[in-house]
């Protein structure tokens, strides 16, 4: 009888009842099927949660809360508000405009664990560089339509670093293609040093202009001063 309970329970694809199934002790039927129910619900969130985190590629960071005190917000942005994911189930976009060292990547990096631990929302994290280059060997290999549907797929995508590192004109042209992609159509979290007055010409980020879809020729983003 053991050998057939674990074999319809992999047929049923119920994995941590096949495993553990002999070790629930319950005072009734009905409790022993609501426990069996409930961690076999557990372990697969708890998969899926580690499946959407090793998706993303977040950087790893310290556990310690984030100082708010030098952050500067439009009106009805809260730090509530960011961090249980709000924004996203707004469909809003987010530009984290500071010097380095301002904490740009961590409350994003955050945000994003967040999204992922509370809402289960597909990320993926980028350095602007990285994507970039990304794009540009998906590019070569012929593979960019590929790299776009995972784009399309996620609930947010943040891009770090936008003008750290000059771009030149095919690399940010397929970058503002990705960002045309996205809007209304997801959230994004983007990092820059950039002032936005910046953003009409882009030349620190990209050295070329007129070529390429500005993010500031859109609305709907909030800016957050660090």
């Amino acid at each position: 009888m053991d050998q057939k309970i674990r074999e319809y329970a992999k047929r049923l694809k119920l994995s941590w009842i096949r495993q553990h199934y002999h070790e629930i002790e319950a005072m009734s039927h009905e409790e022993y099927l609501l426990q069996l129910f409930e961690q076999e619900v557990k372990q697969r969130e708890e998969r899926k949660v580690n499946q959407l985190l090793s998706q993303a590629t977040l950087p790893k960071i310290a556990g310690k809360p984030f100082e708010w005190t030098h952050i500067q917000m439009a009106q009805g942005i809260t730090a509530e508000y960011l961090l249980n994911g709000h924004f996203i189930e707004n469909g809003e976009n987010l530009i984290f405009y500071g010097g380095v060292g301002t904490g740009k990547t961590y409350l994003s990096t955050l945000m994003g664990l967040n999204a992922i631990q509370k809402l289960e929302k597909r990320i993926k994290f980028y350095t602007v560089a990285g994507l970039v280059n990304s794009l540009l060997d998906a590019h070569e290999k012929g593979s960019l339509s590929r790299v776009f549907k995972q784009i399309e797929k996620l609930d947010l995508l943040i891009l770090d670093e936008l003008g750290y590192i000059p771009l030149h004109k095919q690399g940010a042209e397929l970058l503002f293609q990705v960002i045309s992609m996205c809007y209304e159509r997801k959230s994004m979290i983007v990092t820059t040093n950039l002032q936005f007055g910046q953003w009409n010409l882009m030349e620190k980020a990209t050295g070329i202009k007129n070529h390429y879809y500005t993010i500031s020729k859109y609305r709907g983003w909030q800016v957050v001063h660090f």
